[in-house]
């Protein structure tokens, strides 16, 4: 056995640990197992949200897209920071929404807004659809740092089977109180590890500021946005769609109702923009690995900060970078499972038997969770995409929740349960378009450049906009002669 397993190992067993510890005096019906009771404070809250918030995204998928792309990395730096100051607006009214409603889910939100079950469970769907990607994330980065990590002496497939029993088996536990604790250990090593990696790693090899002039000189224009592709129009529109759906993935709205109150939300709020620095060592890192482990190409790009690592450190610490890496999978992991369960107990198979109690509902929800846990290593195992295209194809689902979720805060909301229908529908399908047949704008010349480098995500989003309204006010103006024949 090298160096590095026993770390490994560790940080596994510790989040089994943690999360089975974190089951002691509950009673786990389905208010605790999915939203802690709601008697979160402002501490366990910000562990939640950082727990899935900086995940193996943070620490291989932005490394690896520093290391592959350069400049349009930064946009991971500006999305998360713009949704935190929304989110000291828009988060408390539907936290006390919530609160009232004795919501469990987002999808739960729809349906007492709209007062349409099937609403409910369109966007129960999109949320489905959405979680699978980013659960294939968490074990796909599982996967590489185990395998890199350990020298290759556990293959990425056993790890990425051994992850998703040990997170099914304390999430079926302890739910998001297994979460909550895991996550006080992964955000002690994540922030003493990439920072001292991001710190590290630029002045062992380059003296410090000189990185940045030398990747200058190899590589011409890697730090700047290019002129087309990824440009500043695709940056901006990236951008734009992320910070808008940051808090529509589901495992991420679900995670506001376990607050106490909604002082919590915002403290937090001002909180988490700090906690965003921490990428700025995640750049680092790749940008420092650009000179040093060249060649990496494809998907492959998610492994510069390892294939750096192993080239730098004895076995021991790159065991202790693994462990690491391991939390950052397994506790947003154990999020998502929790989520897509709930979703699936709560507003699909209760949509088909309204009878249904939340006995029941719960129970159902706890053996989803190993089922769930299947699918998503199936996919997996299949695909090939890189960490940070997962990501945004899963970005660019949750993202169309947000206009008929925003409409309904306002006191007169003037979207309908049909428009709201009809354009998370057409957002939806038009991502959906795009991802099956790999077009995009640059395959129309007549096109103006800025257009053809747009995310795609954020057309879609404007077409579910468009026929909301559009929708909306046809079904509004359809009622109007009833309404007065009534008076």
């Amino acid at each position: 056995m090298n160096g590095a397993l026993p770390f490994i190992a560790a940080a596994a067993l510790l989040a089994l640990a943690l999360g089975f510890l974190a089951r002691r005096g509950k009673d786990m019906n389905l208010e605790q197992w999915t939203v802690g009771g709601r008697g979160f404070g402002a501490i366990f809250v910000f562990l939640l949200l950082a727990g899935e918030i900086y995940t193996t995204f943070t620490f291989l998928g932005g490394s690896g897209f520093a290391y592959g792309k350069g400049a349009p990395a930064y946009y991971i730096l500006c999305y998360g920071t713009l949704a935190y100051v929304l989110s000291y607006f828009m988060l408390p009214p539907i936290w006390r929404y919530a609160k009232e409603n004795r919501l469990y889910s987002q999808s739960d939100f729809f349906v007492r807004k709209y007062d349409s079950a099937t609403l409910g469970v369109i966007v129960a769907l999109v949320d489905i659809a959405a979680l699978i990607p980013y659960l294939v994330l968490q074990f796909k980065g599982l996967g590489i740092i185990v395998e890199i990590a350990g020298y290759g002496a556990i293959s990425s497939t056993l790890a990425i089977w051994i992850g998703a029993v040990v997170v099914a088996a304390y999430v079926m536990v302890s739910g998001v109180h297994g979460s909550a604790c895991s996550s006080v250990a992964k955000d002690i090593l994540i922030l003493a590890i990439v920072i001292f990696l991001g710190i590290y790693l630029p002045f062992h090899y380059y003296g410090g500021g000189s990185m940045f002039a030398a990747i200058d000189q190899a590589k011409p224009g890697f730090t700047v946005l290019p002129p087309h592709g990824e440009s500043l129009w695709w940056f901006s529109s990236t951008v734009l769609l992320t910070a808008l759906g940051f808090y529509m993935w589901p495992h991420t709205f679900g995670s506001i109702y376990t607050a106490k109150s909604a002082t919590v939300i915002r403290k937090n709020a001002i909180v988490l923009p700090l906690y965003q620095l921490i990428l700025l060592f995640v750049f680092f890192v790749g940008f420092a690995a650009t000179l040093q482990v060249p060649g990496l190409t494809g998907p492959d790009i998610d492994l510069a900060l390892f294939k750096l690592s192993v080239k730098t450190f004895d076995p021991w610490f790159v065991g202790a970078i693994g462990a690491t890496g391991v939390l950052t999978a397994l506790v947003p992991g154990s999020m998502i499972l929790i989520t897509a369960a709930t979703l699936i107990a709560n507003n699909l198979y209760r949509a088909v038997d309204p009878s249904a109690d939340d006995r029941q509902v719960s129970r159902l929800a706890k053996l989803l969770v190993p089922l769930v846990a299947v699918v998503a290593v199936f996919f997996t195992l299949k695909g090939g995409e890189t960490i940070v295209a997962l990501l945004l194809m899963g970005y660019s689902l949750v993202t169309q929740l947000f206009p008929s979720l925003v409409l309904s805060l306002a006191h007169r909301n003037i979207a309908t349960r049909e428009g709201a229908a009809a354009g998370i529908i057409a957002g939806v399908a038009t991502v959906a378009a795009v991802s099956l047949t790999g077009a995009n704008f640059h395959t129309l010349p007549w096109l103006p450049a800025q257009v053809q480098d747009l995310n795609i995500g954020i057309v879609a989003l404007a077409v579910n906009f468009i026929v909301l309204i559009v929708v909306s006010l046809a079904m509004r103006l359809a009622a109007a002669p009833a309404h007065a024949a009534a008076e």
